[in-house]
């Protein structure tokens, strides 16, 4: 495919830094693709010559253990991912299986539609971890965040935003996008939550996010990497709070997520950035100078 936009990823960060093991090298990185199908293979048949195509994290699964076969391809012990196992989209061409990419909807532009395909999906799939918590809880406002805020408020959860302290903008941005209250990670917010879900790599955040939630309550840890958490009292635990992690992505949660978004609708705040700039808008991401998501574009990108 021809690539015409990327979506710049904290996981990406944690790739380039190495925090995450076993990564293909050398590799190409990027996993929230959006471009054209510029050739097929001998048993292709979804997609055709000059199809807009989206591709995930989720690059390829076995198809065979008991993950795949039970709905949780997630977990698939030989899945490969994009950008990370598999060369991904920081580039003019991209290579994918077609039985793992998606069509994308028409309401979106190309660089729009890039965030959907990571901080929207596993956003998505930590919202849905959440169940039906009325008052919700987000930890860390970025990418993930500000597209799950928007699914939260057309769902008529109330949503309180956590951010780096003294962040006033992170907090402002939240506001704007239906939050009814934002301040820093380490306040407690006017009222008791029904769930959490915690998008900064912060370990620190789990306990804190525990004292957050009422009796019963859950938190979400929806990243891919986390730095180690405390020890906490078990306090903080009982009385049934929950703590789990998201991993990855089912094809499910992207035919729900993208079927979903144009309804809420969704709108996805970026910066676009030229492909050759890839390491200043992952400087701009690990410094926290981004509103929204970063994105990358290339010469074939519409205008």
């Amino acid at each position: 495919m021809r690539v015409s936009a990327c979506a710049v990823c904290r996981t990406d960060l944690h790739v380039v830094d190495g925090e995450l093991p076993n990564a293909k090298l050398p590799l190409v990185p990027g996993h929230e693709i959006v471009g054209r199908v510029a050739g097929v293979g001998e048993r292709a048949e979804r997609f055709k010559i000059g199809d807009r195509v989206g591709v995930p994290w989720l690059g390829r699964t076995c198809g065979e253990c008991g993950y795949c076969r039970s709905g949780r391809e997630n977990l698939c012990d030989r899945a490969l991912f994009t950008g990370y196992t598999l060369d991904g989209g920081y580039a003019d061409f991209a290579v994918a299986d077609e039985r793992f990419c998606f069509w994308l909807p028409d309401s979106y532009s190309d660089a729009e539609s890039a965030p959907l395909l990571c901080a929207g999906l596993i956003g998505y799939r930590s919202l849905v971890r959440a169940g039906d918590a009325r008052r919700l809880g987000i930890y860390g406002f970025g990418a993930a965040a500000h597209i799950v805020a928007q699914v939260a408020r057309h769902q008529e959860r109330k949503v309180f935003a956590f951010t780096r302290a003294g962040d006033v903008a992170a907090q402002e941005f939240a506001k704007s996008l239906g939050a009814v209250w934002a301040g820093d990670s380490n306040l407690s917010p006017p009222e008791e939550l029904d769930a959490a879900i915690i998008f900064a790599p912060v370990g620190q955040l789990v306990p804190q996010a525990l004292k957050a939630v009422a009796k019963g309550g859950i938190v979400v840890c929806g990243g891919i990497h986390m730095s180690d958490i405390p020890s906490f009292p078990y306090e903080l635990l009982w009385q049934e709070r929950t703590v789990c992690s998201v991993a990855n992505l089912t094809r499910r949660d992207g035919e729900e997520f993208l079927g979903l978004a144009p309804r809420v609708p969704v709108r996805t705040q970026i910066e676009t950035f030229p492909l050759a700039e890839a390491n200043e808008a992952l400087a701009h991401l690990r410094t926290g100078r981004l509103r929204g998501a970063a994105v990358l574009v290339t010469d074939s990108t519409p205008d």
